[in-house]
C-alpha cells in the first residue's frame, strides 16, 4: 500500500531518493553495443543503455562551465518553496475557448540569464526557494566552445534510431539545472525522448501508458494537463483509490547513461537528495511515429492518444466544463462501468469456483 514518502539509500553511498511504497521492478539496462537496444525501442520499451559514449563531450557541462560559455540570453528558471516542479500551462483553457477554470500557479517561473541564475544557485541555503532551470539550446545562446561540444555529440546514432523507429524530426534539446532533491511529479508526454544524464543521479519512475487508471490524469483543457493528479508524498486513497494498485519501474541515471523513454509512458523524475550539488541533464525529443497501419489491439499508446482526441472531440463541440462531466457520466454510468462491475465478480467467481 502506498505510504508516506521516506528517503531511502540506493545502491552507491549517499545518493537518496524518496520511497513511495509502490511496487516497482528495476528497468532494463543494456550496453551500448547490445543488439536489443534496437530491438527493445522498437518496442517501445524503456531501457537505460550504458557505456555509449553518445554525450560524452557534454559530461563537462556543469554549472561553472555553463556560465562560463553559455551567452548573455535569459533562461526560464522555475523557483519553487518546496521540492516539487509541477509543470502546468496557464493558457491551456483559453486553447479550449474556456474560462473561470480554478487555478494556482505551484510555483513561479522567471527569465534569468546563466549568471543570474548561477550567481542565485550558488547562494541557495535552507529555506530558500529552490531553482530549477529548464529551458531549450539554441546555437545563438552558446558560445563557439560549447556549440563544438553539442556538434560533438554521436549524432550517427541518435540520427540512425530516429530512421529505424520512423520517428518524427528532432523538436528540441531540453537543458535541466536543479537543486539536489527536486522533483518533477508523475506526467507524460506525447513525443519519445532520449534522456542523456551529465552530472549528478537521476531517478525515474516508470509506469506503462494504461497505468492512467490508478494515476488519474488532469482533464485536458486543465493547466495540469498530462499531469497526475496523486501527490506522490502523501496520496489520498479516499479520492483516488486506484493509486494503490500502481505498479512500474525503476531506473537510476548517472553521468553518461541514457533513457529511452516512448511517448505516453509515465514518469515521475528526482534528482539524488544526497552526494551531488547540482544535477544537469539534456534531453532529446522527437516526434513520434506518424500512424500507418492500425494494428488490433491497440497499443497503449495508441489508447492514450484515442482517448486524448475523444476528450478533444467533447470540449470543443460542448464547451462548457458542466457539460463534458454530465455527458461522460451518461455515457459511462450504469453502463460501461457496471458491465466492468459485474465483469469482476464473475472473475471472482471463477477463481473461487
Amino acid at each position: 500500500m502506498p505510504k508516506m514518502a521516506k528517503a531511502i539509500d540506493i545502491a552507491k553511498p549517499n545518493y537518496k531518493f524518496r520511497d513511495y511504497g509502490i511496487n516497482l521492478e528495476p528497468i532494463l539496462t543494456l550496453e551500448f553495443n547490445d543488439p536489443k537496444v534496437v530491438y527493445t525501442i522498437g518496442n517501445e520499451q524503456p531501457v537505460i543503455i550504458k557505456n555509449s559514449g553518445a554525450v560524452d563531450p557534454l559530461l563537462k557541462w556543469d554549472l561553472s562551465y555553463l556560465e562560463k560559455h553559455m551567452g548573455s540570453q535569459t533562461q526560464a528558471v522555475y523557483s519553487s518553496s518546496s521540492h516539487n516542479f509541477k509543470f502546468y500551462d496557464e493558457h491551456k483553457p483559453q486553447q479550449f475557448g474556456l474560462s473561470n477554470i480554478p487555478f494556482q500557479p505551484p510555483h513561479s517561473c522567471k527569465q534569468m540569464t546563466i549568471k543570474e541564475f548561477a550567481k542565485a544557485f550558488k547562494g541557495w541555503k535552507p529555506g530558500d526557494d529552490r531553482l530549477y532551470l529548464q529551458n531549450s539550446l539554441y546555437s545563438e545562446g552558446v558560445n563557439a566552445k560549447m556549440l563544438k561540444d553539442f556538434q560533438s555529440i554521436n549524432w550517427g546514432w541518435f540520427v540512425q534510431q530516429k530512421c529505424l523507429h520512423g520517428w518524427g524530426p528532432l523538436t528540441s534539446n531540453l537543458l535541466l539545472v536543479s537543486h539536489p532533491g527536486c522533483l518533477t511529479p508523475a506526467h507524460y508526454d506525447e513525443q519519445n525522448n532520449i534522456f542523456a544524464q551529465l552530472h549528478g543521479y537521476k531517478r525515474f519512475l516508470l509506469f506503462p501508458p494504461m497505468m492512467m487508471k490508478c494515476l488519474y490524469p488532469y482533464p485536458i483543457y486543465h493547466p495540469h494537463d498530462r499531469q497526475s493528479q496523486v501527490d506522490f508524498d502523501s496520496p489520498d486513497l479516499s479520492k483516488f483509490p486506484r493509486f494503490n494498485e500502481l505498479k512500474g519501474y525503476e531506473a537510476i541515471l548517472g553521468p553518461g547513461d541514457l533513457l529511452y523513454l516512448p511517448n505516453y509512458w509515465w514518469h515521475h523524475v528526482e534528482t539524488s537528495s544526497e552526494g551531488w550539488d547540482q544535477c544537469v541533464s539534456v534531453n532529446f525529443w522527437y516526434k513520434a511515429s506518424p500512424a500507418k497501419n492500425i494494428e488490433f489491439p491497440l497499443k497503449g499508446s495508441q489508447k492514450m492518444a484515442l482517448s486524448r482526441n475523444l476528450e478533444k472531440l467533447f470540449i470543443e463541440t460542448l464547451k462548457n466544463v458542466d457539460e463534458i462531466e454530465e455527458m461522460w457520466q451518461a455515457m459511462v454510468l450504469g453502463r460501461y462501468l457496471q458491465l466492468g462491475e459485474e465483469k469482476k465478480e464473475e472473475q471472482l467467481e471463477d477463481k473461487t469456483a
